[in-house]
């Protein structure tokens, strides 16, 4: 995929990105059928190029997500483009599903990496419950309406710590790390738009009326048939696979393994299987 992708500039900024990404449109089902097709069977590269930018707008929608680390937006759009690069190379057509359903988790993942690498976890960077805490906590506090400047208050500490079944020491410490790399909304971004603050990217990361209500009938359309997929699931697996692929926060094949008292690999295999057959499923009504 050697074709120049829009990216941010310090010329043009944030703004003109989101304009130039917006401007590709939004390919029918059919449409990207095709493309991926093409890319599949001939490595057609124009194909390629017509799937990634058909979906920027996706990735600067997700980007902006991880907009309160103190990272470069620029640096959030670039990773998830690769990452929707990774999807598109590795998307399977035949498989019934759309691409933008395949492209979050590669593009959520690559983001998720250089957040981590980026803020040097260290000791962090392997501990899944760690992981789990830096990227749940300013949420947690922001719908708790817990706001400090470095330092929480006993009672607030206890408030989050039992909210995100954590220690009252891993929370305090998690906050005053993250406070070290915060930075007020006034903060110059130099690295994309000269003038340009920290709150002016707040405000550019809304999607067309056009693409709300595509969204909507395609998030309501996959959402009803996974339901009727899943509804012959024997009920532990149902409840993993909720717990492991359906949550913004999936908990660990540890912990399920301790609520069922199994192991590790066996929950990872009931996992697999539960998937396996609502994939199966799905693809069955699609075909129909």
């Amino acid at each position: 995929m050697a074709t120049t992708l829009p990216s941010i500039t310090e010329e043009g900024g944030l703004s003109k990105y989101l304009r130039d990404v917006w401007k590709y449109p939004i390919l029918e089902k059919e449409q990207e059928f095709m493309l991926a097709c093409r890319l599949r069977d001939t490595g057609d590269v124009d194909a390629a190029h017509q799937l990634v930018t058909s979906h920027l707008r996706l990735v600067a929608k997700i980007a902006m997500g991880y907009r309160g680390y103190g990272l470069p937006v620029a640096d959030l759009v670039s990773e998830g483009s690769i990452g929707l690069m990774k999807a598109v190379k590795k998307f399977d057509p035949d498989r019934g599903f759309r691409l933008s359903t395949y492209a979050i988790w590669w593009i959520k993942a690559s983001i998720t990496e250089y957040v981590l690498k980026s803020w040097s976890m260290v000791k962090m960077g392997t501990v899944s419950s760690q992981k789990k805490l830096f990227f749940s906590l300013r949420r947690t506090k922001n719908k708790l309406q817990i706001f400090d400047n470095g330092e929480l208050s006993g009672e607030q500490t206890q408030q989050l710590a039992e909210t995100l079944n954590a220690t009252e020491k891993e929370v305090q410490h998690m906050n005053r790390r993250m406070h070290a790399r915060d930075f007020s909304l006034n903060t110059p971004l130099s690295q994309v738009e000269e003038g340009a603050e920290f709150q002016d990217t707040l405000v550019d990361d809304r999607p067309s009326p056009e693409s709300l209500v595509g969204e909507s009938e395609e998030f309501s359309f996959r959402s009803e048939m996974l339901t009727r997929a899943m509804g012959d699931l024997p009920e532990r697996e149902k409840h993993i696979l909720i717990e492991r692929r359906l949550k913004d926060d999936p908990i660990t094949l540890e912990e399920l393994g301790q609520q069922y008292g199994i192991s590790r690999e066996r929950v990872r295999q009931l996992e697999v299987r539960a998937f396996e057959k609502v994939q199966k499923a799905m693809q069955a009504e699609l075909a129909a």
